[in-house]
């Protein structure tokens, strides 16, 4: 009978929120996919940051380049099943037009170096030491996130999580036509 009763309630609590939802507007996003982000339509500063293996690195768009920059940390663990498989990709298909920056973001320099040496980065990264421009500049509180800028710095695009090649691919084709 507890069964029973069990299965009576969660059946009516589905219910009552399906109808809520349906009531006050609700919509479920398919595919874990995230509303758009605040930060599309807006145009980013320019930044100079110390790079991970020395030098500095500006951002890409300063000289009229689209961008993507890729956040990471070492420490993250999202990052680590992320970046091998990005890294691969743009070793074999690098853009023309397009520039690759990673931003290692709240993290040691000696376990990033580590981290981007171990997984074959060929692409700059800059070393925000203290996330000055990844909480700052781009408000992102975890990584990884990635962020598509067309030539004028503005973000055309922001993909939160782990950013599946696919998706990389898609959001640097779409930059390469503007």
């Amino acid at each position: 009978m507890m069964f029973v009763s069990l299965g009576l309630g969660a059946l009516v609590a589905i219910a009552l929120i399906t109808v809520v939802s349906v009531l006050t507007g609700g919509k479920a996003t398919p595919n874990n996919e995230a509303p758009p982000s605040a930060l599309v339509g807006t145009h980013i500063k320019s930044f100079t940051l110390g790079g991970l293996n020395g030098g500095t690195v500006s951002a890409p768009w300063t000289s009229g380049r689209a961008s993507v920059l890729i956040f990471f940390a070492s420490w993250c663990g999202p990052c680590k099943s992320e970046m091998p498989k990005v890294a691969a990709y743009l070793r074999t298909n690098a853009s023309s037009t397009v520039e690759v920056l990673g931003m290692d973001a709240n993290d040691e320099r000696a376990a990033a170096r580590a981290f981007v040496e171990k997984d074959g980065v060929t692409f700059p990264v800059a070393f925000d030491a203290n996330g000055d421009v990844t909480s700052g500049d781009f408000s992102f509180l975890t990584v990884p996130e990635t962020v598509f800028l067309n030539a004028k710095g503005v973000v055309t695009q922001v993909y939160f999580g782990a950013i599946p090649v696919k998706q990389l691919a898609e959001g640097i084709k779409n930059l390469e036509a503007t």
